[in-house]
């Protein structure tokens, strides 16, 4: 095992630059997982950790040693690529080995670390099979078993599960998962898809457009995002936004109108908001409540309904607001494309926006973050 830090670490191709100063302190063991857009330079950072790329500028530390200059073999990284990559010819013995032998390690203490590693993921039982045979779960963990093999300080993935189908992803995400907590490893995954990056890491780092946009817990960056993007970007299906007045201002709260004309004080820090000013108001779909329980209602027509049988999510166009809300409910809501529909806003489950994205600070305390 090994930490990871990066110092104000750049990437450029030319004259495009892809990693913009990025600062990044990841402890030994620590599960962090990479996540963002397509395009934001989550898969570039990771390959510059692994050596596979030359970093710009900036200093990359695994441990104390300062890896710039570092071959990548010579990292004590090990890298899970979203291609399994295996050999069509090898049984999984000799495609989990295929490191080892080429390093002319001992027969015996080659065997004795694949039938470990084999043991682990469970395919100690098919180590004679070759990959044609295999389901795409299991390619995916002859891949991860590859890299197992070697003995990395520190594990990379990037994007392993994007060719599983939605139950495989499921599980395989668990059984990472899984692994993590048994080895106790320093693991670096990178994914666009949030629900991966919430349900498996203990830490996230958000990019967007090469910079890092805020580092955390899953369940910080879910209720305390640091701005706009964050919040639209963490979280399924996405916040809602709509556009708000600024009525009255306290140091603690500040009061916003909507305009249907409904105003209400949301617990926020105030001591960066004006009087006067337009933002935009967050909500998530699952903290919408009924019109009676909130603090302010809206109104829309609905425009699509999804019932799923454990909740329903409607899509509702709000009336003179020029904005769409989903209000996600658990259960079923009787409720039909078309109709008129209510619903309440909480003020304490709201988040506030300035024009340029940045977030005035919550004061609610959720529970457990």
């Amino acid at each position: 095992m090994a930490s990871v830090t990066l110092r104000n670490v750049c990437k450029a191709y030319g004259d495009n630059l892809i990693s913009k100063n990025v600062d990044l302190d990841i402890a030994e063991g620590e599960f962090v997982v990479f996540v963002g857009p397509s395009g934001c330079g989550k898969s570039t950072l990771l390959r510059c950790i692994a050596g596979l790329e030359d970093i710009t500028s900036g200093d990359l530390y695994i441990g104390e040693e300062r890896m710039n200059d570092v071959p990548p073999s010579e990292r004590g990284v090990g890298m899970v690529f979203q291609s399994y990559a295996l050999y069509p010819h090898l049984n999984l013995f000799d495609n989990m080995s295929f490191g080892m032998k080429l390093a002319k390690a001992d027969k015996a203490e080659i065997k004795q670390r694949v039938d470990h590693a084999a043991d682990i993921l469970q395919l100690g039982h098919l180590l004679e099979r070759k990959p044609k045979a295999l389901s795409g779960g299991q390619r995916q963990r002859v891949a991860i078993g590859r890299t197992l093999v070697s003995q990395p300080n520190v594990f990379l993935l990037d994007e392993p599960l994007s060719n599983l189908d939605a139950a495989l992803r499921v599980q395989m995400r668990i059984e990472i998962a899984k692994l993590h907590k048994q080895l106790g490893c320093t693991m670096i995954y990178v994914t666009h898809d949030q629900i991966e990056a919430m349900t498996m890491a203990q830490k996230i780092v958000v990019l967007d457009g090469g910079y890092v946009s805020q580092v955390g817990k899953p369940l910080e960056l879910y209720h305390y995002p640091q701005n706009r993007f964050v919040a639209g970007f963490i979280g399924s299906p996405k916040m809602n936004f709509v556009s708000v007045a600024i009525e009255q201002v306290e140091d603690e709260r500040v009061m916003v109108q909507l305009a249907n004309g409904a105003s209400f004080w949301i617990p926020v820090d105030g001591t960066t908001v004006n009087k006067g000013d337009r933002m935009s108001l967050g909500i998530r779909p699952e903290h919408l409540v009924p019109c009676d329980e909130g603090d302010a209602c809206v109104e829309g027509k609905v425009q699509v309904v999804e019932k799923l049988g454990y909740e329903t999510q409607t899509y509702l166009n709000l009336e003179h607001m020029d904005a769409d809300f989903i209000y996600r409910r658990p259960d079923t809501l009787p409720v039909e494309v078309g109709d008129s529909y209510k619903v309440g806003i909480p003020a304490h489950r709201c988040h506030l926006f300035h024009s340029d994205g940045r977030a005035c600070r919550r004061l609610y305390q959720e529970p457990g973050v």
